[in-house]
């Protein structure tokens, strides 16, 4: 068939398949993608694997990552520096980690006595969270997106009980983001050390306590096989959120299609993350008894002090960063909005049917 008799709707369509096609070949994308935690730790270092799969699959092979251990490829703490100067294109961590220049990164990541898991994530999405993240990050040339959550973490791994507040005075602790700040005012002597680096600081005795994730997590890393006291609830991060962040000039390059692709898989990320991560908990604990662990609740009384302490932390930083003000004000007028709903449909978490 000669082009002179070819129907002009199969010239149109040949057209646009070949642009479809050039477009489609554009963003072949082979990343190198550092992971800020250990991918054998579940539901904290495994999630990014996951999301690279799908997006994988989801492009029919046209994107995909080499996902590089902690440190293989860029220190951990160091990760959105990368990022931002191109050394790579993308790397996925928790943005709590670069509190030291970012002063709002951590409320984007992890905040004492701060929003649930499902409240973040309906104030990232529907309460401006997303934009505010954005324009923050946006200023250091990096995109963020989220892309997996969890719940709570543990209050703390300590060798001995803590009852009072006195007993944190001196503690040699190793914690992240604003919570650190907080046990800094308690008199705790803090430190912040990369996950593949506690468990031989606190079996020497560098540190005397830690905190670091969830249970399944803590116990891969073998906390509880030094420190024999495991404290509830996570006071300090009440959520922790993890980001996939790209170097801002590769994301605005992209086409919409993989932009999408991108918001689709990570949207999907989230919603795993969380149910793994909810899923794993009970069994672990209920298997420390027989490791000679005991979990303990955080006396209501150090609770309020610690809050009074988180309130004085918020209050200072908010004088200090103009960012940092606007998205703690984000986050408290989303809550205090969102409380009208949670306090009206939810069973109170004290219900118990048998005493009914």
């Amino acid at each position: 068939m000669t082009q002179r008799n070819t129907p002009r709707s199969l010239v149109l369509l040949a057209g646009l398949m070949l642009a479809a096609g050039a477009v489609h070949a554009a963003d072949k994308l082979r990343w190198k993608v550092p992971n800020a935690f250990p991918s054998h730790l579940p539901a904290l270092g495994d999630n990014v694997q996951m999301v690279a799969d799908m997006l994988k699959t989801a492009s029919d092979g046209q994107i995909q990552f080499k996902i590089f251990e902690p440190g293989n490829l860029v220190p951990p703490l160091e990760l959105s520096d990368a990022v931002r100067d191109k050394t790579i294109d993308a790397g996925y961590t928790w943005l709590g980690y670069d509190a030291g220049k970012i002063p709002s990164a951590p409320l984007f990541s992890a905040r004492p006595f701060g929003m649930e898991p499902w409240e973040y994530t309906a104030w990232w999405y529907n309460g401006g969270g997303k934009a505010l993240a954005e324009d923050v990050y946006g200023k250091r040339n990096i995109h963020p997106i989220l892309c997996g959550i969890t719940g709570p973490e543990t209050a703390g791994w300590f060798r001995k009980e803590i009852k009072t507040m006195d007993d944190l005075k001196g503690l040699k602790i190793r914690f992240a983001g604003l919570g650190g700040q907080v046990m800094q005012k308690a008199g705790a002597s803090v430190t912040l050390l990369p996950g593949s680096e506690i468990f031989q600081a606190l079996e020497k005795g560098a540190i005397d306590a830690t905190e670091f994730a969830m249970p399944a997590v803590d116990q891969k890393l073998g906390f509880d096989k030094v420190a024999k006291y495991n404290y509830f609830p996570g006071w300090h991060q009440t959520y922790t959120a993890f980001h996939l962040i790209i170097n801002k000039q590769v994301w605005d390059a992209l086409q919409p299609s993989s932009r999408a692709l991108f918001d689709t898989a990570c949207t999907a990320g989230v919603m795993r993350n969380l149910s793994k991560g909810e899923a794993i908990q009970g069994d672990v604990i209920r298997g420390f008894e027989a490791k000679g662990v005991k979990t303990e609740k955080v006396p209501t009384k150090m609770l309020h002090a610690l809050k009074k302490l988180t309130d004085e932390v918020m209050a200072e930083q908010s004088a200090k960063d103009a960012d940092f003000k606007r998205v703690y004000d984000s986050q408290e007028a989303f809550s205090k909005s969102y409380q009208t709903w949670k306090g009206l449909a939810y069973l109170p978490r004290d219900f118990n049917d048998e005493k009914q």
